[in-house]
């Protein structure tokens, strides 16, 4: 879908030609002497309207208004909440017509914020939205919805909040699609496939190692987890040089078990399809790197993916084996379904080498966490309050919500064991933190926060599908990073990478 920013005063809406005008109604809309202002307050006034987000009215070939369908919805107090809720609602209507051009106006709305436009655009993506990668041509839904322009008051003051948007929807598509796919379409050599891809953009590399390099590195807990299975493991390192060298980068590792059957501790057959899904912290970190490329910020970020599946061959760990981890730490594996924190625990060590501001890892890592926190709010874990309350800044400010939890050192006794420094599981009670207790270990020489992402990354039943959470979170954390500038002194500049920059494979 094409988007386009413009400035289109509610007058001038009427006279522009296009399939279908969303009309955005807030409770404090100001009248004006045009034919779009006079249907709003009639419609209102006759009751036909409530003002309450997402209640539709639309019309059809409307004398004064040039657009073929109109649909008017309530936006409440014009909130990004509540903007979302009311695009979503519009343009939802309208993936059932044949209208391929849009004109969404958001000129009704008083002291329009950038992160209310951000949220309009991701919206209308969102939306309509289907994924058709493995379909036949003739079953494939493709939108017909092809072209959105966004109607404000003044483009120049809203642009801001429709670049973020533009990115944001580019990195959720990356993030969707790809955990979307099924496991034999998004292997670990697949999943490195589309981290190469991302290394044409400017200022971004990738590096890919296989079997050989990862076991020269000593990630024997990574490696213990890929062994039952036929596909070859890749460790996935992106880069995003958009500042200096000296400036140090946020580190993110997302979890790439790109499918999971629990291993020998095999899962229960039902619903085990959505194990595609346990790679949706890489789907993150590859949609973040699309908006980085999207929107080239001031920052250094480094991307870490352990990828590899989780499978009951004969050569598969056991429970009771003793693995060595990348860190030196030995790991009894009590149940090898407790596989995500076994990769992650090496590419933490990994991220040692980067001297990071901070690490924060995604997964999809505990079922426990979807049944204390459900669908709404992703988990969140840290060992320091500045990184803690910036993720929870930036999960209200992007509508992508988490939730702090605790890290008490009580919850760790559950993880001792005789036969190594560690157990990979605890009991069935707090399952959650003991899983985030476990990651802490391998975390202590650096800021430090853990995402659950287990609710919120996937939906099930007939909604069956990935959400790009926690995306649109880490972009608005990142972007709270950037240095704010000093008075007086230039800022630091990046050495500018070509758009086709190397890119590194050994297999």
């Amino acid at each position: 879908m094409d988007f386009e920013l413009k400035t289109l005063t509610r007058a001038r809406i009427c006279n522009e030609k296009c399939d279908a005008l969303i009309v955005l109604i807030p409770q404090d809309l100001n009248s004006d002497d045009d034919p779009l202002s006079a249907l709003s307050a009639l419609a209102i006034k006759s009751g036909d309207l409530e003002i309450k987000a997402g209640r539709l009215l639309s019309a059809y070939r409307t004398p004064g208004i040039a657009a073929i369908r109109i649909v008017l919805v309530g936006a409440g107090d014009g909130s990004p909440k509540n903007i979302r809720t009311a695009v979503n609602a519009a343009f939802g209507a309208l993936k059932t017509s044949n209208a391929q051009r849009a004109i969404l106006c958001l000129s009704t709305l008083n002291n329009l914020q950038p992160d209310a436009v951000r949220a309009a655009v991701v919206a209308c993506s969102e939306a309509v939205y289907s994924y058709n990668t493995t379909k036949s041509k003739s079953k494939a839904t493709p939108a017909k919805l092809q072209r959105v322009v966004v109607g404000v008051s003044d483009a120049a003051t809203a642009r801001a909040g429709f670049d973020k948007g533009i990115a944001l929807v580019k990195g959720l598509a990356i993030a969707k699609e790809w955990a979307n796919r099924p496991a034999n379409y998004a292997t670990p050599t697949l999943l490195a496939g589309a981290a190469r891809e991302l290394a044409e953009s400017r200022n971004i590399e990738v590096e890919i190692l296989g079997p050989k390099e990862v076991a020269k590195l000593g990630m024997g807990s990574f490696m213990a987890v890929a062994q039952g299975s036929a596909e070859p493991l890749r460790f996935i390192i992106l880069r995003y040089n958009g500042a200096a060298k000296a400036m140090a980068p946020v580190v993110l590792i997302g979890k790439g078990i790109t499918f999971d059957t629990g291993g020998i501790s095999l899962k229960p057959g039902s619903e085990m399809d959505e194990m595609k899904f346990d790679m949706c912290g890489a789907a993150s970190v590859l949609g973040i790197f699309r908006a980085l490329a999207e929107l080239q910020p001031a920052l250094n970020v480094v991307g870490l993916i352990p990828a590899s599946e989780n499978m009951p061959d004969g050569r598969a760990v056991k429970p009771g084996d003793v693995v060595t981890s990348m860190s030196g730490q030995t790991i009894e594996i009590l149940n090898t379904d407790a596989e995500g924190r076994l990769v992650l625990c090496d590419a933490l060590t990994y991220a040692e080498r980067f001297k990071p501001k901070a690490v924060v890892d995604i997964a999809t890592l505990t079922g426990a966490c979807v049944v204390a926190l459900g669908g709404v709010r992703s988990a969140l874990f840290s060992t320091d309050e500045q990184l803690a309350v910036a993720l929870q800044a930036a999960g209200e400010s992007s509508l992508d919500l988490c939730w702090r939890m605790p890290l008490d050192e009580e919850y760790a006794e559950g993880l001792k064991t005789n036969f190594a420094d560690v157990a990979n599981i605890a009991g069935r009670a707090a399952g959650a933190v003991t899983a985030a207790k476990f990651l802490q270990r391998f975390a202590s020489r650096f800021p430090w926060a853990h995402l659950d992402i287990a609710g919120t990354a996937w939906k099930g039943g007939t909604a069956k599908g990935a959400t790009g959470r926690p995306v649109a979170l880490l972009l608005d954390y990142l972007l709270s990073q950037i240095p704010s500038a000093v008075p007086g002194k230039a800022p630091a500049k990046a050495k500018l990478l070509k758009s086709k920059a190397a890119t590194k494979t050994r297999a």
